[in-house]
């Protein structure tokens, strides 16, 4: 764990204030973790939804546990650039059937694998776990990592305006939910579905640790989310959606007009095969 151990030191230092917000452009494989890198990246992000679609699986905790680690074992491999991974709900059962050893296993399972960080979000089932229970999970994850050595950064999601439950008290909501769970031993807090400027200034100054927006198209500039406070942009299986879309693109017209300029741009065989090439 002495690897894990120095990365997660040098992953929580890119979110630290005085410098400009961490950007993840979230991978899904190993070649694309590559090409994220090759891009200049400083850390790379998996995405719990672009590794399932790759896997034959919707999103929302449908993925076999193996499979989500066996992706998140050939991405690390791939990069020299922490990797901090999107466990989802932790991959230990829903509902009252979650098992918090299975969620110890999952995290030990992560450390050894290499990542240094983790995604793990309180959505279940559709629904928001009790806050009581998130943060019995959120202390598993932290004592299980501190027992391997490692100040695992746990970037605890909600989905407070995600999900569309709470309407007008979603931001009293959200901010007592990231209370609690820092004080249960997360690392930062992630609210995906939030644009608005002025909410994400509000969340920055009430809350004590780096807050992760999710953007994409439509969204804020970077100039502006660091303008108001945030420390971490994410993209999710945006990425992967528009990778997708090109394959759709390059079929329909091979299939359709029988014409290849669809193709124009792709990188060579050589190119690719040198991404993996010692």
């Amino acid at each position: 764990m002495t690897n894990s151990a120095a990365g997660a030191a040098g992953f929580h230092a890119l979110h630290q204030p005085g410098r400009a917000p961490l950007l993840l452009v979230n991978a899904w494989d190993a070649a694309s973790a590559k090409l994220v890198e090759e891009a200049g990246a400083t850390a790379i992000a998996t995405s719990s939804s672009a590794i399932s679609w790759s896997l034959g699986y919707p999103d929302g905790n449908r993925l076999p546990r193996g499979l989500a680690l066996d992706a998140l074992t050939r991405i690390v491999a791939a990069t020299s650039l922490p990797v901090t991974a999107d466990i989802e709900t932790g991959y230990a059962g829903g509902g009252e059937n979650y098992h918090h050893s299975l969620l110890g296993d999952t995290i030990r399972a992560v450390l050894d694998a290499g990542a240094v960080g983790v995604n793990f979000e309180d959505a279940d089932g559709g629904e928001l776990t009790n806050v009581e229970e998130q943060c019995r999970r959120l202390a598993v994850i932290r004592e299980t990592a501190a027992t391997a050595g490692v100040d695992l950064f746990i970037n605890a999601r909600t989905d407070t305006y995600l999900s569309g439950t709470y309407g007008e008290d979603a931001f009293e909501e959200t901010v007592r939910r990231a209370e609690a769970y820092l004080a249960a031993g997360a690392s930062g807090i992630f609210v995906p579905g939030v644009t608005d400027l002025h909410v994400l200034h509000e969340l920055a100054r009430r809350l004590p640790a780096p807050l992760n927006a999710l953007a994409g198209v439509g969204a804020p500039s970077v100039g502006e989310l660091h303008d108001a406070g945030v420390r971490r942009i994410s993209i999710g299986g945006n990425a992967a959606k528009a990778a997708y879309a090109t394959v759709f693109r390059v079929a329909e017209e091979i299939l359709g007009d029988g014409n290849w300029s669809e193709l124009a741009g792709a990188r060579s065989h050589a190119e690719m095969d040198a991404l993996f090439e010692n």
